[in-house]
């Protein structure tokens, strides 16, 4: 079924400037590898390499934080949108 991938500027020289893949996929992690088949080098930005989301990415399905869901093996609709969001960190003096 086919899914969107948001990606955020800094992983967007890897897929030509696109903000947005679409690919087929049934969880989290198949949209990922999926990505990376088209344009590698995707998961290796947010993946370790056990497999895990590296600790500073955030991933969103539909608005929803994939760490309060089933993580990777989160399941996903047809039309769904997953968003690779980089953490921020910072704050004022």
């Amino acid at each position: 079924m086919s899914v969107i991938v948001r990606l955020p500027s800094q992983l967007r020289t890897l897929v030509g400037g696109a903000g947005e893949v679409p690919v087929d996929a049934s969880t989290v992690r198949e949209a990922i590898l999926a990505v990376d088949e088209a344009y590698p080098g995707i998961a290796f930005r947010v993946l370790d390499d056990k497999g895990a989301l590296r600790r500073f990415v955030n991933v969103f399905v539909a608005d929803e934080d994939v760490r309060f869901l089933q993580g990777l093996d989160t399941t996903l609709d047809a039309g769904t949108t997953v968003s690779l969001v980089p953490a921020v960190a910072g704050g004022c003096a």
